[in-house]
């Protein structure tokens, strides 16, 4: 029974989670279309997360200590802290490669397109754990996988062989398989480390990457006005939220769940749409959010261990 409760707790967490990074996308093209530059508004996401990430670590520094210290029973201790320079560009540089072949490749492919490639990164995650034997793939977990890509093709539409640009698709089918790489090294970093140290290190890493980025570009600064640069520190906001859910789902339900539980966001991403940007909602969003609720349903039968028999 604790186990079960833990998978649905584990599994709220990242739901919440994929509903606050699905708010992101929607933000970004409000900023974006009021002229503000793409790594512009990466970098005050960032940072916002990252102030608000060390301002709540400073307020709760004794019971992450605590937590953190083996002689009291917690997790035992990290090889390297979190700001450590290899820590943060494993955890920083991992997001900023993602987000930016994911917008990249929006110069060659429309945004639908790019949407159902990108999220073919669960079947990425669950060939990587299969191939190198790190959780079980069995038939649910198939079924799930199949009715969460099946979802997501309803609801952006199946992407056609005329509109696949070459350049495009080598470029989102990169982010698709550098994020599904990405996940297990977050769980891999969460080793002897609390949730809220990876949080951090991705928060400040990617602040540092984008600022790199945008301060020789000249664009940092380049704010056209408040509704653009309120929108960016908006999503740093659900950014925060979103890293620790992700974080906290990922530690109870392992790599292959985990991606495809994320899979509600484009659901939500298309709902938040209709109430911000007047999006019409289709037959293929509905038939799309059943299918991906429904996997979310059947990833919670627990898996079923062959204990063999005694000799």
């Amino acid at each position: 029974m604790s186990d079960r409760r833990a998978t649905w707790r584990g599994t709220l967490a990242v739901i919440v989670s994929g509903c606050c990074f699905g708010s992101i996308s929607p933000l970004t093209v409000i900023a974006s279309e009021r002229g503000m530059a793409l790594e512009s508004i990466q970098t005050w996401r960032y940072f916002t997360s990252a102030v608000l990430v060390m301002a709540f670590g400073w307020f709760t520094r004794r019971r992450v200590r605590a937590a953190a210290d083996p002689m009291a029973g917690g997790v035992p201790a990290a090889t390297s802290p979190w700001y450590a320079p290899r820590t943060l560009l494993i955890a920083g540089g991992g997001q900023a490669i993602v987000a930016t072949l994911a917008l990249a490749a929006l110069r060659w492919l429309p945004a639908a397109t790019a949407s159902f490639l990108f999220y073919t990164y669960p079947a990425w995650v669950t060939l990587i754990a299969a191939v190198r034997g790190l959780e079980p793939i069995d038939r649910p977990r198939l079924v799930a996988l199949a009715l969460a890509l099946g979802g997501i093709g309803a609801m952006v539409g199946a992407p056609s062989a005329a509109s696949l640009s070459p350049i495009g698709l080598v470029v989102i089918l990169a982010g698709a398989f550098v994020y599904a790489l990405y996940i297990p090294v977050l769980g891999a970093l969460q080793y002897g480390r609390d949730a809220l140290d990876v949080t951090r290190a991705i928060c400040v890493g990617g602040t540092v990457c984008f600022a790199a980025w945008s301060i020789p570009a000249g664009t940092l600064f380049a704010v056209p006005d408040g509704v653009a640069l309120g929108a960016s520190m908006l999503q740093g906001v659900l950014a925060s939220g979103a890293f620790f859910g992700f974080l906290a789902g990922l530690r109870i339900l392992g790599n292959v769940r985990t991606a495809i539980t994320s899979t509600v966001e484009p659901f939500f991403t298309t709902l938040l749409g209709v109430g911000l940007l007047r999006q019409p909602v289709g037959v293929g969003t509905l038939i799309g959010g059943a299918a991906i609720m429904s996997a979310v349903l059947l990833l919670q039968r627990p898996v079923k261990l062959r204990v063999p028999r005694s000799s």
